[in-house]
């Protein structure tokens, strides 16, 4: 038996008749694991756009990730009976949903080996010239002349905003594939260092690379954009 869900997709198994559903630490996981399809059907709505920002950067279609996306659901549902706990149920959900969107890409041919964990030739993606060297007592911290700008555009400005945030996507969207999911999970959706690893299956060093790289990446974007934009701004009679 199976308890529909309310747009009539997919359904979750309930609990066999006569046994009470098993025991789970997690109150939500409890719920689903007792039939609850409403609150089933929130996780799908609250989670799935993260899911389809995560899955494409696997695959080489938004019509591939919202598969990736479904068939995740659907791993879900079969899987939910023997979920443990061992993990909170976002990162186990999380974790299909990469498992399930690597390899969907590798099928077509969108994805880096696993064992190339940095994505990309080895080589600084900052200028060195811009941190202080060896011998200076803030060593490795930015240089007065090396430091980011400062944005101090007027926030109210609309359009200039949408296009920031057109640059800000198409700047995630160039970064190799996990760069792009360890960014986007981290400052986009929120998920913890630990989160990452667990999801990804990295190390603390090799999370931390593709975090640096993807996020100094993205703000080399901004930095030429915001040199643009300063210097087409008017700068009165000479």
């Amino acid at each position: 038996m199976e308890v529909p869900l309310a747009d009539g997709g997919a359904r979750l198994p309930a609990p066999r008749a006569g046994q009470p559903p098993r025991p789970a630490e997690d109150p939500v996981v409890a719920a689903l694991l007792a039939g609850d399809e409403a609150l089933f059907a929130r996780l799908v709505t609250s989670w799935s756009a993260a899911m389809l920002r995560l899955a494409r950067a696997h695959v080489s279609t938004d019509a591939s990730a919202q598969e990736v996306v479904q068939e995740t659901w659907l791993a879900v549902l079969r899987g939910l009976p023997g979920f443990e706990g061992r993990s909170t149920l976002r990162t186990w959900v999380f974790r299909i949903l990469v498992h399930t969107a690597t390899a969907r890409g590798v099928r077509e041919s969108r994805v880096t080996p696993v064992g190339d964990l940095t994505d990309e030739p080895g080589g600084a993606t900052v200028d060195p010239a811009r941190f202080r060297g060896p011998g200076d007592r803030w060593h490795r911290h930015w240089t007065p002349a090396g430091q980011p700008r400062p944005w101090d555009g007027d926030p109210a400005q609309g359009a200039l905003r949408a296009e920031v945030r057109a640059l800000l996507e198409a700047a995630l969207d160039a970064l190799p594939p996990r760069q792009r999911t360890v960014v986007v999970m981290r400052d986009v959706e929120g998920f913890t260092a630990a989160e990452v690893r667990e999801v990804l299956g990295l190390t603390a060093a090799n999370q931390r690379v593709l975090l640096h790289r993807g996020r100094a990446r993205v703000r080399a974007a901004l930095e030429v954009y915001h040199r643009g934009h300063r210097d087409d701004e008017p700068r009165g009679d000479v």
